[in-house]
């Protein structure tokens, strides 16, 4: 469908892709919503279908709430936000295209954000509310979703980008049961480290597996997993760059801000593919079968 130029819709979409490290601070701001709803370090909790009604409901409102935290957005007089002094709607949906959008914002721009935690992905768009772009029933509330015609307006800042990995959702419930079956926090944390590995843990997984206040300190040597998981031959990569490096030449996925990830190692030539140099010594990726052997003392930054 062809749109009408918005210079107002334009000038909001400028303003936000020109905000620095904007897509990745939208990922970690809705990571961060949703392991807020799941309360991990106090329930347990991992998923959505493990929220109560009222829970999910009250998604929305965060994610409107922590966003202006996060890029201090000015409030709007009438609407959430005012992004390069226009007036803007945040809606959040569970369901691609299941936005509610209210009576006061008819006809005025909306950021609508919906997200996947077992897919790792989110999506972001603007769209112009208006009357004949909405469904016509409506809930209780007088509020209305945008019409197929409605969709086909709305323009998409992000599609499908990555949202920060939630691994419990991504690894067998066998895994999950496993892991999360021993009473004391700490082995459930080296169960976690042991299990999975090659894959960014974040701090919400670790919240939630831990279950313990400081769980961040389960993970940490000095007694924590990564000095306790070194004779298995297993090393605990987190978000210093020391560890990224490592983790680059080691071929695995980089661990960003409050993430970790772990991978048994193995003694390596100097000329092997994928290997890295640590305490003087080669190493690389272990494979399945090869002994376990103690893992080097990894730099502290």
């Amino acid at each position: 469908m062809s749109q009408t130029r918005d210079p107002e819709l334009d000038a909001v979409a400028e303003e936000l892709m020109g905000i620095r490290d904007f897509e990745s601070r939208v990922a970690t701001v809705l990571r961060d919503t949703l392991d807020q709803l799941y309360d991990g370090q106090r329930t347990g909790r991992y998923k959505w279908d493990q929220l109560h009604k009222t829970e999910k409901t009250h998604c929305g409102t965060l994610v409107e709430i922590n966003m202006q935290r996060e890029f201090k957005f000015a409030d709007g007089d009438k609407l959430d936000y005012k992004i390069a002094d226009i007036e803007v709607d945040c809606k959040y949906s569970q369901r691609l295209g299941g936005w509610m959008i209210p009576v006061e914002a008819r006809g005025e721009v909306c950021m609508v954000i919906w997200a996947d935690d077992g897919k790792s992905v989110w999506t972001m768009g603007l769209v112009r509310a208006l009357k004949e772009m909405l469904t016509k029933g409506g809930n209780r509330d007088r509020k209305a979703s945008l019409s197929q015609a409605g969709m086909s307006t709305v323009r998409w800042l992000f599609q499908e980008s990555e949202l920060p990995p939630n691994v419990l959702l991504q690894i067998p419930e066998a895994d999950v049961n496993h892991i999360m079956e021993p009473k004391s926090g700490a082995e459930r944390i080296r169960r976690l480290f042991r299990t999975v590995q090659g894959q960014r843990i974040g701090r919400g997984v670790v919240a939630t597996v831990a279950q313990q206040a400081d769980y961040m300190k389960r993970i940490r040597g000095n007694g924590g997993a990564r000095s306790q998981l070194r004779e298995e031959g297993i090393i605990i990569l987190g978000q210093y760059e020391a560890h990224r490096e490592i983790a680059r030449q080691l071929g695995l996925p980089v661990p960003g801000k409050g993430e970790s990830i772990s991978a048994r190692v193995y003694p390596a030539n100097p000329n092997a593919p994928y290997s890295v140099c640590i305490e003087q010594s080669w190493w690389r990726f272990a494979g399945e079968g090869e002994p376990e052997v103690a893992a080097p003392q990894l730099p502290v930054n």
